[in-house]
Formats: structure tokens, sequence, C-alpha cells
């Protein structure tokens, strides 16, 4: 592909082998069965349409499925203020076909391996022996998953590598914070940024190019917070970790989405639960913004953003080179 998906703009036209992320037939009002998709490579992912499944252009539409990768030819179109693509034809990729996986597989900047390595170098600094070692045991178990398991399955992170790339920045600030702040604790604000998403290893259904485009059973059923809590009583109680200390990184588990509607039933009790909550949404927004901006020519706005209450970002024209 000499053009990335997100270069596209308005009634411009779209040739390229894309990663399906997700896909359902629909009924329109007109009563047309037609797919919905939403396609992806590296620089992002957009809605694309199937309208007429019934023409041989379009056909294999119906036998699309998640993480396939398909040639579309189609143009962008725009719905409520955003980007999506009208396909005209499509079809599922071959073994003739030359794709490069790398192209289609949004990833985070720095490796999985990198990042859980720099984020293992600096929980070696935690002092309090009992904090470092329930940390560094959870993080030891889970190895595998977490150098390419992304933190959602849409919304902010949800990249292969996206967990420990989005642990690694909270963990970035806090130490600047922590220099700032002399009231907070180190070794409990480190092992509770670490630790905070831990359970979206059990929560969200990823393979190791880190799509997900499910939850289990058991994250549908009870969300990563109690799952988190869950894992971090077992690992405490095997461990021998002391019952305050235990409590304390449950709370901050429990407490960080800060309100009820958003899954956590108490808001935080601690200076380092209360900033854990607020490291948590400043890297968050900060990713969206990131990403959505990526592609805004300076002195325009970006598409509405649905997981920053549908407001559109502008780029400045100064301090462009």
């Amino acid at each position: 592909m000499s053009k990335s998906l997100m270069e596209y703009k308005k009634d411009e036209k779209v040739l390229g082998f894309y990663l399906v992320k997700s896909c359902e037939l629909r009924t329109s009002n007109k009563g047309g069965e037609y797919m919905d998709m939403v396609i992806s490579d590296n620089s992002g992912e957009i809605a694309a349409k199937v309208w007429d499944l019934n023409r041989e252009e379009t056909a294999q539409a119906r036998n699309a499925e998640n993480r396939d990768i398909v040639k579309i030819q189609g143009v962008v179109t725009e719905w409520n203020g955003a980007k999506q693509i009208k396909v005209i034809k499509i079809r599922k990729a071959t073994d003739e076909d030359e794709v490069e996986l790398s192209k289609l597989v949004k990833t985070a900047p720095v490796s999985g391996e990198e990042l859980y390595d720099r984020i293992y170098g600096i929980l070696k600094e935690v002092e309090d022996e009992e904090l470092r070692k329930l940390t560094a045991s959870l993080m030891e178990k889970n190895r595998d998953k977490l150098v390419y398991f992304p933190a959602a399955s849409k919304n902010h992170h949800a990249i292969k590598g996206g967990l420990m790339y989005h642990v690694y920045r909270m963990l970035l600030t806090a130490q600047a914070v922590c220099g700032i702040y002399p009231i907070l604790s180190r070794d409990l604000l480190y092992c509770g940024v670490i630790l905070h998403d831990i359970a979206k290893l059990e929560e969200i259904d990823a393979d190791e190019l880190g799509m997900a485009d499910r939850y289990t059973f058991e994250g549908q059923m009870l969300g990563h917070i109690v799952q988190g809590i869950k894992m971090i009583d077992s690992e405490c109680r095997e461990l021998g970790i002391s019952d305050e200390k235990r409590i304390m990184m449950e709370h901050m588990v429990l407490s960080h989405h800060y309100e009820p509607e958003y899954g956590s039933p108490k808001k935080p009790m601690f200076p380092e639960a209360e900033v854990l909550h607020y490291l948590d949404i400043v890297d968050a927004r900060m990713y969206d913004m990131e990403k959505w901006l990526e592609n805004v020519a300076p002195g325009d706005f970006s598409d509405r953003i649905w997981s920053m209450d549908n407001r559109k970002i502008y780029k400045p024209l100064f301090g462009e080179q």
C-alpha cells in the first residue's frame, strides 16, 4: 500500500489490503441487507459499508470474519461528521497475495518486550519488599501476554503492546508527580499503576497481533476491576503479603474508574489511589488526541471522537515546521 488508511480524504478512491476488525450483517431502513465493517491498517481504523451484497464484486463480504485480511476498492464518504468507506469491490486475501502483516497491525511505538523491561526496571526502584514482590510476581507470571496485549478492544491503546505502553507512560508521569507532591508514596503509586489494568489479560480475548474483538465470558460477567481484585487477593495470600497492603492495592484497582457507572463502587480513599485515577485519565485522553491528530492538517479539526464526548480536536498552525 502506497498510502495509509487514515491519510485518505473525502471523495478519494481507496485501494489496498486491510484487516477486518469487526463485521456485522445488518438491515437498512429500506429492508435491504448490508455489511457494516470496521477495517484497519497500522495507521488506524475506519468504518466501511458494503451496501449491495448481491453483486459479484461484493458477494464475498457475506463471508467476511473478524481478523480476515481483505482487499478493498472503494471511495471515502462522510456520515455524521466522520469518514467512512463505501466499498465497491471486496475479496479475501489469498496465499498468492503479497501482504505485509506489519503494515496492517497498529503497534505501540516501542516493542512490547522493551516496554516490559523498562517497566520492570522502574519496579526495581520500589523499596517496599512486599509491594515489589507482589507486582513482580504478577508481571512475571503474565509476561507472555503482557508483551503483546492491547489495553482495550476499541478505545484507547487498542493496539499491539498497548497495555504496556499505557502503563509505561503512566509511570513516567507518576515519577514527575511524585517529585512535586511529597505526600505520595512512590512504592504504592508505582505498583498501583502497574497492576491497575492487569486483569484486562483475563477480561479481553486478544491474539498475538494485539487484535481484540470480544470479551471473555468472565470478562463480560465480572469486568477487569473485579477480576483484578481477585488476582491481587490470590497472589497476596500465596505470597503472604500483609492485609493492609493487600487491601490498599485492591482498593486502588477498585476505585480507579472513580464513578459507579464506570465500574468503581468506591471512590479513592487515599492520595495514591486518587492520583492513579487521574494518571489513567490523562494518558487515555492524550492517546486519543495523538491518534486523531496524526492525520489532521494544521489549522484543521479532527473528526468527532466518540470516546471524548464526541468532540472535535483542533491542530494549530503555529509550531509547525
